[in-house]
């Protein structure tokens, strides 16, 4: 089975894909594409695959706009972190939707829906264009801020004052550019699809702000060791297979 991605954060994609493979051992991921435009041009130069896997907001647009631009009658996964408010709609169109943060079980229970639908699955193209208008007066923001907790207190934290999100027994805290520390409730998983892409994954215990990347340096086998602009005592890990992901955001 061929399937194309569309999603424009690398951590989140490369997650996809692996999750896919996993699931499914025959699927080829033929194409990940970061956005509107590149999703566009890809179709127009190549043949549309099995099933297409697209987040709904990408960083030139909303991915409904592709399938304005290109016609396209494979059945379309949409992607999406936030409220159900817009998914019955992709229901009344056939499309099936996932919600983040995905999971292994979540994948699975899509693709055999897939399968299932897969005889009858009706060529007509779903109606994009009510969809962009559904959006228009509410487009797909992500929060600005996030409830924070000191003792007795519950804060709302500018989500671009973090610099530093990390698990600890089972707790997720977060250090802000000024060095105040908090807990929150959400897991990591909630928080990296709340962030976005200003936000790097190094691994399982650690979410770092872009601005709060002092350098990194060459680990044993290939890894990279993260230094903070900001004081931290955690030591900072990322893999060899995310070191390339984290130097291409890094460079951004």
């Amino acid at each position: 089975m061929n399937i194309v991605i569309i999603e424009d954060e690398p951590l989140t994609a490369e997650d996809l894909e692996d999750t896919l493979v996993e699931v499914e051992p025959s699927t080829r991921i033929v194409a990940v594409l970061a956005s509107v435009k590149a999703a566009i041009a890809y179709f127009q130069q190549n043949p549309a695959p099995d099933l297409i896997f697209s987040d709904i907001q990408l960083g030139d647009g909303l991915s409904f706009e592709i399938f304005q631009a290109v016609q396209i009658t494979k059945p379309v996964v949409f992607c999406t972190a936030y409220n159900e408010y817009a998914l019955e709609a992709f229901k009344a169109n056939g499309i099936d939707y996932v919600l983040k943060p995905f999971s292994k079980a979540t994948i699975e229970k899509t693709l055999q829906k897939y399968r299932q639908l897969q005889q009858s699955l009706a060529p007509a193209t779903p109606d994009y264009q009510a969809l962009l208008q559904l959006l228009d007066n509410r487009q797909v923001q992500k929060p600005s801020t996030v409830l924070v907790f000191q003792r007795d207190k519950i804060i709302p934290l500018p989500i671009d004052q973090i610099a530093v999100c990390y698990s600890q027994n089972l707790v997720t805290h977060v250090i802000t550019f000024g060095q105040k520390k908090f807990t929150l409730h959400q897991t990591m998983e909630e928080m990296e699809a709340l962030c976005g892409n200003q936000f790097f994954r190094a691994n399982r215990q650690f979410l770092l702000h872009h601005k709060a990347i002092k350098e990194a340096s060459q680990y044993l086998g290939r890894k990279l060791s993260v230094t903070l602009t900001i004081p931290f005592q955690e030591e900072i890990i990322v893999s060899k297979a995310k070191s390339p992901l984290f130097l291409n955001w890094l460079a951004r």
